[in-house]
């Protein structure tokens, strides 16, 4: 579905230049039969390093802290960014790099959890020790903490919500051409999912409705004028 979006911007015997902001352990979208250009960023440079040996996949990589990076504007067509900006101070000045270095028509795509549902508060209200207990010992993930592995410390600016979002869009003349929340899990079956079923749904009831319990996650597309 992403994808398509990618596909619709090539121009017959012109690469894309991709800017992957906020490198992950490979590329998950499938641009096969498309030419394009790679950049990988993280401020962590041997999650770079390991990126680029393991998956050969980066054409150039940037070491760096995205709020501080001075690359040319108008480059990119495309800037991926998933899960990143929730572990930034400052995101929405991110946002401002985002929107300098895409071309006109470009699109950023765009993951984040949203801060403003019941899971996004009760990670901003619990520490991050918390965090890694429940990475190591609840989920048994035995990387959690380690080069490349969350969990990472969040700081949930207030532009990392559907809210925030809306307002960079309309500040920053972008166009949202796709929107949805997801990572909701309470179709799980028996007592456990209805157990938690009725506990978000209660959270939200008493926070008046400013913590949406139908999902965890929100994904854009977001075009350039």
């Amino acid at each position: 579905m992403l994808e398509k979006h990618i596909k619709q911007r090539v121009i017959d015997g012109v690469p894309l230049h991709i800017l992957e902001a906020g490198c992950g352990q490979y590329w998950p979208l499938d641009l096969k039969g498309i030419q394009f250009t790679l950049t990988g960023n993280d401020i962590d440079a041997q999650v770079l390093h390991l990126r680029k040996a393991k998956r050969r996949d980066l054409d150039e990589i940037i070491v760096g802290d995205l709020r501080f990076l001075d690359l040319q504007e108008n480059k990119y067509d495309v800037i991926y960014n998933s899960y990143v900006l929730e572990h930034i101070p400052d995101a929405a000045r991110v946002l401002e790099s985002f929107s300098n270095w895409l071309k006109p028509k470009g699109i950023l795509i765009l993951r984040i959890p949203d801060r403003n549902s019941v899971r996004g508060f009760f990670t901003r209200v619990t520490p991050f020790w918390f965090h890694m207990f429940y990475a190591k010992y609840i989920f048994r993930l035995q990387h959690a903490g380690t080069t490349g592995f969350g969990p990472f410390r969040t700081f949930y600016d207030p532009i990392v919500s559907r809210t925030g979002i809306r307002e960079f869009c309309r500040n920053k003349r972008f166009r949202i051409k796709e929107e949805y929340g997801h990572g909701c899990h309470l179709d799980r079956q028996g007592i456990t999912g209805l157990l938690e079923y009725i506990f978000v749904r209660a959270v939200s009831i008493l926070s008046l409705g400013k913590l949406a319990w139908d999902h965890t996650d929100l994904t854009y597309v977001l075009e350039k004028e």
